[in-house]
């Protein structure tokens, strides 16, 4: 196995630095009502998976935190991919529509 393809801290701390870059860099497009209270929700769930993704690394549990940091970035990339999240055509942080 290469050291690459290893669960670190520190690579939990590269992707949770990361989509916190993502999280601060992305800004709302509103449209109505009803887009503001999905992306309400995707944010909640991007920051309780990033709070989730701390704790478990805290804990010790590496393969359960750098899936839940995944995870919490997909909320915010799928934000930004639906047209509620504007990437500001940052094509490393987020996956464009």
């Amino acid at each position: 196995m290469k050291i690459e393809d290893k669960i670190t801290p520190e690579r939990i701390e590269k992707y949770l630095n990361l989509t916190a870059k993502a999280r601060s860099k992305a800004t709302p497009i509103i449209k109505n009502n009803a887009d503001k209270k999905r992306l309400e929700s995707m944010l909640r769930m991007c920051d309780d998976y990033s709070s989730d993704a701390r704790h478990f690394l805290k804990s010790g549990k590496l393969v359960d935190s750098f899936a839940a940091i995944n995870y919490a970035h997909a909320w915010i990339d799928a934000a930004v991919k639906i047209g509620l999240l504007d990437g500001h055509d940052d094509d490393v942080l987020f996956t464009l529509p």
